[in-house]
């Protein structure tokens, strides 16, 4: 229900009496819509309800009068305020990432921590991982998301069952050198990243995460890649 709405600017609603906080905002638009809501948050632009349900933000006043699916832009700094806010609601626990699952790459002395979540078959991703071989002192753990076909499957089981992981995850993305392990293995990783990406809403490859948390979508150029890995710390 709640993806049906996104693409729409406005959607209105039924009648409804007005409510008096978030929680009950939160009920009341989880009734109306269907879905799982994670937060509701009183927002300081035109007494808007800032609503994070399903990995997107949506707004609505306390009667639930209008829904807005759109980008909240600041009136005075121009900055994209819905932006902003999902760089903070979809950040994660760097440490939490259950790193074993991941082919592990280690440059130099590696101090400087980031992870991938990459399809084999993504051209976004390949592009990204020419980019990122001219990266030096990084730890980049890539997680394989096989969700774009199932040779993506049958690619991301051959890349874990080879010898040498990180060369064979090298050889197809940065050229194009099929694996050729049988992927006959234990293979329970990639399901278990698959898993994962559900469970953080990726949506996506390759998708980015670094040692602050911050979640980056898409292949980004590498000297945005640079300057976050410069940023983050880690603590």
């Amino acid at each position: 229900m709640l993806k049906k709405l996104l693409p729409l600017a406005l959607a209105a609603s039924l009648s409804l009496p007005a409510f008096a906080d978030e929680a009950s905002v939160k009920k009341a638009i989880e009734t109306k819509l269907g879905a799982k809501v994670t937060s509701v948050t009183r927002s300081p632009y035109l007494g808007l309800y800032e609503v994070y349900a399903e990995g997107r933000i949506l707004y609505t006043d306390e009667k639930l009068s209008a829904i807005i699916a759109g980008t909240l832009i600041d009136g005075k700094t121009m900055k994209n305020v819905t932006a902003e806010r999902m760089q903070r609601l979809t950040a994660i626990k760097f440490s939490d990432l259950p790193v074993e699952l991941a082919v592990r790459q280690v440059r130099g002395d590696g101090k400087r921590v980031m992870a991938s979540f990459e399809d084999p078959n993504c051209g976004y991703c390949k592009k990204l991982a020419k980019d990122m071989a001219k990266l030096d002192n990084v730890t980049i753990y890539t997680f394989l998301l096989p969700i774009l076909s199932p040779d993506s499957l049958e690619k991301s089981n051959q890349i874990w069952c080879s010898s040498d992981k990180v060369k064979a995850w090298n050889d197809w993305m940065q050229d194009n050198k099929a694996p050729v392990a049988r992927g006959d293995c234990d293979t329970s990783a990639v399901q278990k990243t698959v898993e994962l990406g559900l469970k953080l809403a990726i949506t996506g490859t390759p998708t980015l995460f670094f040692a602050d948390g911050e979640r980056i979508p898409g292949a980004v150029p590498i000297a945005q890649i640079e300057q976050k890995l410069g940023q983050s710390t880690g603590k």
